[in-house]
């Protein structure tokens, strides 16, 4: 089947971010052995892209775990969070998600978000259901809990979260550890999973208690908490 294709709602009069070029069209490729994962995978990805580097795990990631690097390729495999994980890791319904999120992650490359850029996802069948991994661009830098002393963290990511509001797009896992602090103090974010537009008027509380919430969990320091 194919997937639905979301309507992403024009950008704010005030975006603070040049636009980029989009990303190039995906092209499926069935039966694609992916690199340190089992199986072979129905592939949606940019043409043209290497998967021959052998796979190694991604040490800097927090997050559940999985997450794999091939050369400049970084896989990570969709995997449960909360009490449902012990049941269920890593098996979906369907393959709705892992679409929804390329093309909330495309619309945001294309606008020029500071993020990681999009690759493509792969599915395959799996029990009653599916498993997924997304796919993204390797790009240096330190996740944020690793950086706490970069005092321009939060103004940026102010600047950021703002845009999204503006935008109307709602990110549940846009917490501390999906912001990158790049070696020159830029931010790239990650995980663009089950983010989606919404009408809800109070997206900026929404987020602040997110992030709050990770800040605290990760025993960030006093002064970043307070700022938030």
């Amino acid at each position: 089947m194919d997937e639905k294709k979301l309507k992403v709602p024009p950008l704010p009069s005030h975006w603070p971010y040049p636009p980029r070029a989009p990303a190039p069209a995906p092209e499926r490729r069935i039966q694609v052995p992916l690199p340190g994962l089992p199986g072979l995978w129905t592939l949606e990805a940019v043409p043209g892209l290497d998967l021959s580097p052998a796979a190694a795990g991604l040490g800097q990631a927090f997050g559940r775990g999985g997450v794999l690097r091939a050369g400049d390729v970084v896989l990570r495999p969709y995997r449960r969070g909360g009490l449902v994980r012990h049941v269920n890791a890593g098996i979906y319904w369907d393959r709705a998600r892992f679409a929804q999120e390329s093309q909330v992650h495309r619309a945001l490359w294309a606008a020029g978000l500071p993020t990681v850029e999009p690759l493509g996802w792969a599915w395959r069948p799996r029990l009653w259901g599916c498993e997924g991994v997304f796919l993204t661009r390797f790009a240096q830098g330190l996740p944020w809990p690793r950086a706490w002393d970069r005092p321009e963290v939060l103004p940026r990511l102010r600047v950021l979260l703002e845009a999204l509001c503006a935008w109307g797009l709602w990110a549940p896992d846009l917490n501390a550890t999906n912001v990158l602090v790049d070696p020159a103090g830029d931010l790239l974010t990650l995980d663009w999973d089950r983010a989606r537009w919404s009408p809800d008027p109070d997206l900026p509380a929404r987020y602040r208690g997110r992030l709050l919430r990770s800040l605290r969990k990760l025993g960030a320091p006093r002064e970043i908490i307070e700022q938030v």
